[in-house]
Parts: C-alpha cells; structure tokens; sequence
C-alpha cells in the first residue's frame, strides 16, 4: 500500500478550516497526541486544542525510563516534541487554546473557548477528551499563599531556582521520589515527608533514593502547615501516630500527592466515577455518543504513559467506527 502523502505541520496557517470537523481532540498529552496521529493519517479532519505545550505533563518529567524504544531513556521534553512533529507530519491541527465547555446536546458538538464567542466555537462530529489530571493540593496554610514563592508542583519546572539549599518534597509515590532525585541534584538535603513508613514507588526508584546521601526521610508525617515571610522558610509536619510536630527549615516545598482529574469543562451529562474521572464503555465512549475519554482522564485508567498512547490509538479506531456509521 503506497504510504499517504505528507501534509503541512499542524494544517498550516494558510490552510482552510472545514466549518465542522470531524474530530476535535482537547488535550494534547500521550492520549490526544497518539490519537491524533491517527486521526491525520486516516486524513479525518483533526483539531487538537491543547492549553499548554503539546505534550501535557509530559513534559514535566526530567527522564522517562519505561516508553518502549529509549533504553537509555528520554526527556520529557524530547519525547513530547517527537510527538508533536509525528501528529504535525500527517496534518492533524495544533492551537493553543483554554477549552471552556463542550454543548453535547446538539450535533455537531461545540466546544467553547476561553476569552472566544459563539462563533470562532469549533464544531465537529466527534470528541475526545484527553486532558489528564494536575496535580493535588494539599489543603495546608501556606499551601496558597506561598505558591510561586517557594511551594511547587513541579520540580523540573522550578527546581533550579533553588541550587544549594535545602528542600522538601511530599510524597511517597514514583512522581515524589523521582523529584526527590531530581532535586538533589541541585539542592544541598533533599527531606521526603510521607505519611506511611514505606514508599509506595517502584524498587527501582526506592534503591536510588535510599542510596543517595543527599536524600533523607521523614516517615509517618504528614503536613499540618508551610511558613514564611516573603518566601518559604520552613514546613511544620505533624506525626500521624503520636500528633507530635516537627519542624523543617527549607527553602522549597515541592509536593507531589497525587492528581485531580481535568474536567471542570465536561458538561454534567457525561458521567463520572466516584473519585471525578469520566468514565467510558469498553470502546472508550463515553456516557454521551461521540465523546470519546482517553488517558488519565479515564476512570480505571493505569496511568503510565505508554498506556495512554494505548489508549488514544484505540479510542482513535472507535472514533473512526462511530463516524464511518453516519
């Protein structure tokens, strides 16, 4: 079979928009950009709306050691612009854009844009919702208050800024430890609060962080408070057994808790699961036909980032299904 022409990155500016498409894509991490890829190679009428950079929180990790084909691994921002560059080889459109609700109860779908009117909506055949979760508050005072001055959700993001000083990641999981072990490149002491006595991250990345001098831990505690002036000072921990509380100096608070799924856009008529996420049949639909969930959105979802490839391939084929049908 003779491979497709290639088209112009992302549709190219001069390209004419159809008036309605057949998919429009809102969320541009492994899931939406997998699918996408598809989606421009079956020549379906694609637009992918991402708010960020392409690649979601991707980009976000300093190394990914488990995608297939890295044996040496792979930046984040690497993988997500390989990604990237495959979706725009085969023509699928890229915006940046704030997606402010979807209308699900006429067709064509409209999604809604922030800061946009009624008519520069996208309207299309089908949708799929691919935008993953952000990261989980703590709920603390301070939390707010010291946000961009010292608390960070992201240590690739905002870790340098804190060469030579002592900093504090909470967390027990595979995305707290590898920032443990990302800043303690940078900083003198890296402390991990964690409210258990054991980790929760796989062995290998507990064998590194127990090997490296610079990382230390302060187990069964849990955050009660951050403190400062201008900046962080210092986070209050309090043990869960005894209530006793403990103090550490640092000048960094980077907390890695868990996630929250991203659907304060999803109109009330695509159901979700107990915990936020939405949830689909076993063809990737969601409660509503034509909406299509993919990725760590999806309830039950395994949230690594091969599998939200996965995902977005398989959804891409039920999309292709459900639009051959009509």
């Amino acid at each position: 079979m003779m491979a497709p022409a290639e088209r112009s990155p992302g549709g190219g500016p001069g390209d004419a928009r159809p008036s309605i498409w057949d998919l429009v894509i809102v969320g541009g991490g492994a899931a939406g950009l997998a699918c996408a890829i598809y989606a421009g190679r079956a020549r379906l009428d694609t637009l992918l709306l991402e708010k960020m950079l392409p690649g979601g929180q991707i980009v976000l990790s300093d190394i990914i050691e488990n995608y297939p084909g890295f044996p040496d691994g792979v930046s984040g921002m690497e993988l997500a612009q390989r990604m990237h560059e495959q979706v725009g080889r085969f023509g699928a459109r890229v915006e940046t854009a704030t997606v402010a609700g979807i209308e699900v109860s006429e067709r064509p779908f409209q999604v809604r844009l922030e800061g946009k009117g009624p008519e520069d909506a996208p309207r299309a055949r089908s949708v799929l919702i691919a935008t993953g979760c952000s990261p989980r508050k703590l709920g603390v005072p301070g939390e707010r208050e010291f946000f961009g001055r010292g608390v960070s959700y992201c240590a690739t993001c905002d870790g340098p800024l804190f060469s030579g000083k002592r900093l504090l990641v909470v967390g027990g999981g595979n995305t707290a430890i590898d920032e443990a072990l990302f800043l303690a490149k940078i900083a003198s002491k890296v402390t991990v609060v964690h409210r258990r006595d054991e980790l929760r991250a796989d062995r290998i990345l507990q064998e590194r962080a127990f090997a490296d001098p610079k990382v230390e831990f302060l187990w069964s505690h849990v955050p009660s408070e951050i403190v400062g002036d201008d900046a962080v000072r210092a986070m209050r921990a309090k043990h869960v057994v005894s209530g006793e509380e403990t103090e550490v100096e640092v000048a960094g608070v980077f907390i890695a808790v868990g996630e929250v799924p991203q659907t304060g856009f999803v109109p009330e008529a695509v159901a979700r699961d107990a915990g936020g996420y939405l949830v689909t049949d076993g063809d990737f639909q969601a409660s509503v036909p034509g909406v299509y969930v993919a990725g760590d959105v999806r309830s039950g979802a395994y949230r690594q980032i091969a599998v939200a490839a996965g995902e977005g391939v398989l959804a891409y084929r039920s999309i292709r299904q459900y639009l051959e049908e009509r």
